[in-house]
């Protein structure tokens, strides 16, 4: 399946390890992950000399060619809420998960349109449960 993954770059890159092993589990998986390189620990490096609008135009192209988004919200980011609600605009399936603890927007946590899936996980182990269910969810619904 192709998959948009949507994380924080400028809003700050403190969850990149759950970035990567997000990603990396995806990709085990067979997943194509289009956004891959944003689990990087060196994506701001690479991104910084990429004009905004060419980010802009690629990002939605991605968008629009993915099957379902995964959306780490952990740390507040303008791109990502733009990137959701987007997808959900397009009628992507949306799956949003944050790290338990933390303060997530109430425009994330009150949604509820049927295409996003909203979840708080504790560690590595959970936020991969979390993922796994999501993909589940989809089979099902499909079939």
């Amino acid at each position: 399946m192709k998959v948009y993954f949507s994380c924080s770059l400028t809003g700050g890159r403190q969850d990149q390890p759950m970035y990567a092993a997000i990603v990396n589990h995806l990709a085990g998986l067979g997943h194509d992950v289009l956004t891959a390189h944003l689990a990087s620990a060196e994506v701001m490096a690479e991104e910084a000399v990429v004009d905004p609008l060419a980010v802009y135009t690629r990002d939605i192209a991605w968008v629009e060619a993915c099957e379902a988004m995964i959306a780490e919200v952990s740390t507040p980011s303008h791109g990502v809420g733009y990137e959701i609600a987007y997808a959900l605009d397009r009628r992507k399936p949306v799956l949003c998960c944050y790290r338990l603890g933390t303060r997530v927007s109430k425009m994330i946590l009150g949604n509820t349109m049927p295409q996003i899936t909203v979840k708080a996980y504790h560690d590595e182990a959970e936020a991969i449960q979390v993922v796994d269910s999501f993909f589940k969810s989809l089979t099902v619904q499909s079939n």
